[in-house]
């Protein structure tokens, strides 16, 4: 499974590689890594089709990961469209409802739970 990380956090490549070594390894899934909203788009713009599963941060600088998921949901419709879970420090409800809103098919709080977010990956496959 190909999976897009989009989080402005400089440790967040080398933090998903090291809880998710021994799935990389097996081949079960394949991590690209997006530093902002706008890298996310280039990068899809490339790979739309081989990307299943987009995992976003709200809060980056320039385009929020809301600006982001209003741009996928508009820009990348063609079958399969990729699920898009948000990830926020930020757990309230208001968050919470305006991803879905804009078409997050989940919502995630930091610090990531991994067993759960690993859990979660499992149940989409």
């Amino acid at each position: 499974m190909k999976i897009l990380v989009v989080d402005d956090e400089v440790d967040i490549k080398d933090l998903f590689e090291q809880r998710f070594r021994r799935e990389i390894r097996a081949g079960e899934y394949n991590l690209a890594f997006a530093t902002s909203g706008e890298e996310a788009l280039t990068y899809l713009q490339g790979h739309a089709s081989e990307v299943v599963l987009i995992l976003s941060d709200i809060n980056m600088p320039g385009m929020s990961g809301f600006e982001l998921l209003r741009h996928i949901r508009s820009d990348f419709t063609s079958p399969p469209p990729p699920v898009v879970m948000m990830i926020t420090a930020y757990g309230d409800s208001g968050s919470h409802e305006q991803a879905v809103t804009l078409g997050a098919d989940d919502f995630l709080t930091k610090p990531l739970d991994f067993a759960v977010l690993k859990q979660k990956l499992r149940d989409l496959v």
